[in-house]
């Protein structure tokens, strides 16, 4: 797996052994960059559940000014830091270790923001009618994430086609981009007036 472009094109992204981890492919990557073009361009990220950290690494590259990732394993967390440091995003580069929920949580309560908030959890059930209880329905669902972007600020979404999940009222989808059975929702935040 590789930065699809930018400044570290080409660079190996590593990733764990496993079934832990599921990265972001590259054409899904691409899409999504190519979808955001220059808007990324000096850009704060966040990255809830990181695995690779490949959402952040082709961020980097492609412009964004730095990046905060959070990745509940510590294993998975040390090959984020190597991958960071091969890229030579070393003073850019946050990774934060623990459940992305309680992180958000904390940032909030810390008042950070960011431009972008990616995040491609692990895919979740078919659903059949019923209410989708994955990674991705809870991310939609934690009430502190949207007050984790900046007024202007995307949160991209990743979830698996079978997976159908509920787009609460906090959330304006304002695109969504399809590739086989992965889905990218492009959300702003509603805030309460």
């Amino acid at each position: 797996m590789r930065i699809t472009g930018g400044s570290a094109y080409g660079k190996v992204i590593h990733v764990p052994d496993g079934l832990g981890v599921r990265p972001t492919p590259e054409k899904v990557r691409m899409a999504i960059f190519n979808s955001l073009g220059p808007t990324i361009d000096d850009a704060s990220i966040l990255e809830l559940f990181g695995g690779s950290g490949a959402l952040s690494l082709e961020a980097l590259s492609r412009g964004a000014r730095a990046a905060v990732c959070i990745e509940k394993s510590p294993r998975h967390a040390r090959f984020i830091r190597d991958n960071v440091r091969d890229c030579g995003f070393n003073g850019s580069f946050e990774v934060r270790t623990g459940d992305a929920f309680s992180h958000s949580l904390r940032l909030r309560q810390e008042s950070i923001q960011f431009d972008f908030l990616f995040a491609d959890p692990p895919y979740g059930e078919k659903t059949h009618g019923m209410r989708s209880h994955s990674l991705a329905q809870k991310s939609l669902d934690d009430t502190n994430i949207p007050w984790l972007l900046k007024p202007d600020g995307l949160f991209l979404l990743g979830h698996a086609r079978r997976d159908a999940v509920e787009i609460p009222s906090h959330w304006r989808e304002c695109r969504s981009l399809k590739h086989g059975d992965n889905w990218i929702r492009m959300l702003a935040p509603v805030y309460p007036s």
